[in-house]
């Protein structure tokens, strides 16, 4: 038995463009912060991504984040959202 926390994490737009991937499901360590999980993606997704995520707005289960220090819980979803274009 783990202590592991299974997440979605889904990009929109850009963000999807440069992760290669719309969604994905990621395990994180029990403890594990919104940073940790965006910390966990730049380092896999690479740099094109992380670019992304220094301009994208973070989504925890629909609840916009600010500082990342709001712990993952299993279940959970974290949608990142890059600045769009237009009205």
């Amino acid at each position: 038995m783990t202590n592991d926390v299974h997440v979605t994490m889904r990009y929109y737009a850009g963000a999807s463009a440069a992760a290669g991937l719309d969604e994905e499901r990621v395990t994180m360590p029990a403890g594990s912060t919104v940073a940790d999980a965006l910390a966990a993606a730049r380092e896999r997704l690479g740099p094109a991504l992380a670019r992304v995520l220094a301009a994208s707005s973070v989504l925890l289960d629909g609840v916009h984040q600010h500082g990342g220090d709001a712990p993952l819980a299993a279940g959970m979803t974290l949608d990142v959202l890059p600045p769009f274009a237009g009205g």
